[in-house]
């Protein structure tokens, strides 16, 4: 019996309530991140940037990046959930919406709050989705399945593609500031304790208690730098 078949069906609704909440707000961070113009995450600097060359949207952008990161699970013999496939879809959609109803904002005054929101909602995403356990997202598959399939520590791996996506995406034009570094140093710890804070009370082991205990898992790994 794997871990997802034993987890109890009564929590099925409130499972996919926190994954689906959690991707939806994941979206709007990352689209209000963009907002901000102060800086995005390594994996939208190069949406950004093949968006400004290809013409199109950045969440259709994101869409199709994600769908590609995924046929490359199968070489690494990693199996998409269904949260896999939702956030291939959900993030580029809700962005798009996102940057549609927010207009660009020119003041320094309002950007650095809305960064700074943005970052703590990403956070808070990142807990909601990742507590749901329906399986991480395709570019977190990617590093877990790295390091599994090479063996190289985690840190490793995240710290190697993440630097490689970066300087793709700058040379690309993606947006590089403060607001990547901010990211950076605070994502991690915002995640640990949203995770602790949405963890669902009856599964068999709780995401918030993988990352304190540190042992291996894939939540472990997502918030590993």
């Amino acid at each position: 019996m794997t871990r997802e078949t034993a987890i109890p069906r009564a929590l099925l609704p409130r499972r996919l309530g926190q994954l689906y909440t959690g991707l939806v707000l994941y979206g709007v961070s990352m689209g209000l991140m963009l907002r901000a113009d102060l800086g995005l995450e390594p994996w939208s600097v190069l949406n950004q940037g093949i968006s400004r060359h290809t013409g199109l949207t950045i969440g259709t952008v994101t869409i199709v990046s994600g769908a590609l990161i995924l046929l490359l699970w199968i070489p690494l013999r990693q199996r998409p959930g269904l949260g896999t496939v939702s956030n291939v879809v959900i993030l580029g959609v809700v962005m798009d919406a996102t940057l549609a109803l927010v207009p660009e904002l020119h003041a320094l005054g309002a950007r650095i709050p809305l960064l700074a929101f943005a970052v703590i909602l990403n956070g808070s995403a990142t807990g909601l989705y990742i507590s749901a356990r329906f399986g991480p997202g395709p570019r977190d598959g990617l590093m877990t399945g790295l390091h599994l399939r090479t063996g190289r520590p985690v840190r490793l791996v995240r710290t190697c593609i993440e630097v490689t996506v970066l300087a793709v995406g700058f040379a690309l034009g993606g947006s590089l500031g403060a607001g990547t570094v901010v990211y950076a140093l605070t994502i991690g710890p915002l995640a640990q304790f949203f995770l602790r804070r949405f963890a669902i009370k009856g599964l068999s082991e709780p995401p918030s208690q993988v990352v304190a205990r540190g042992g291996a898992s894939t939540e472990r790994a997502i918030l590993q730098k």
